[in-house]
């Protein structure tokens, strides 16, 4: 895929990308860019790469080939301090991935304190204000145990916004969720997009994607096949594969969780 960067303001560069577990080659050469304040979902089938591509991205998995930009820093550079720029590069994991031992609160700051090297007071404010902001403030001091998979989810997102990161990567974040909490993750994730946070989301969730997605990727067996703008790939996409995946996506999900 032909790749534009004349535009200064390209925050994320993804160049080639190639990676194989065992036999199994999942990612076979994505290429792909992000601007400041873009929304790309990426959809596709299952076991088609998506997840590995965001784990490659922020290095949680090392590509086999291929070259990673942040900004002007190439996180896949062994010189480059990978832990810094996972610092600047948010993940929302489908599974929450938060302490059970800790409080709404203390997630939300534990890494402003550890990696941010921010003082516990402070860390707490800034946690405080990221948990209101999506919609937790009266649960700041519970248990993930004692919160719904929709209000750990948005501890998850919380903690992510935090850090103040340049680009937040969501791996299918409701696809651990109960239908009827779905709406409330996805509500705040279409607040943030319409607010110019930069994202890449990977989901099924048409109405979503319809709603805010600059662009749409559709990857299949390792590669994109297609990439456009919703409307073009939901009225008259390029691939043949892309139409039959939509058309079979939204019979299965339909295309409710949009605003």
């Amino acid at each position: 895929m032909p790749m534009d960067t004349s535009a200064s303001d390209v925050i994320l560069r993804v160049e080639d990308l190639h990676k194989r577990y065992g036999k199994d080659e999942v990612l076979k050469g994505v290429s792909l860019e992000l601007r400041r304040g873009q929304t790309k979902v990426i959809i596709g089938p299952s076991g088609t790469g998506k997840s590995t591509l965001l784990r490659c991205i922020n290095q949680l998995s090392v590509p086999d080939k291929g070259r990673v930009w942040l900004e002007d820093v190439e996180i896949t550079q062994p010189r480059t301090n990978i832990n810094q720029a996972r610092a600047q590069i948010g993940f929302v994991f489908q599974d929450f991935n938060l302490f059970a031992h800790l409080t709404a609160l203390d997630n939300v700051a534990l890494g402003l304190v550890k990696v941010r090297k921010m003082p516990k007071r402070d860390a707490l404010v800034r946690a405080n204000e990221e948990l209101a902001r999506v919609g937790l403030a009266e649960k700041v001091g519970s248990y993930p145990a004692e919160l719904s998979g929709g209000q750990k989810q948005r501890v998850s997102i919380a903690r992510a916004l935090a850090m103040d990161p340049k680009l937040i990567l969501f791996d299918e974040p409701t696809s651990a969720l109960d239908p009827e909490l779905i709406g409330e993750v996805l509500e705040v994730m279409i607040q943030l997009a319409r607010g110019g946070m930069t994202m890449i989301v990977v989901s099924h969730e048409m109405g979503f994607a319809r709603a805010v997605a600059d662009r749409i990727i559709f990857m299949e067996g390792g590669v994109i096949l297609e990439e456009g703008t919703p409307a073009e790939l939901f009225t008259c996409p390029r691939c043949e594969r892309t139409g039959q995946f939509l058309r079979k996506i939204t019979e299965l999900y339909g295309e409710t969780n949009g605003r």
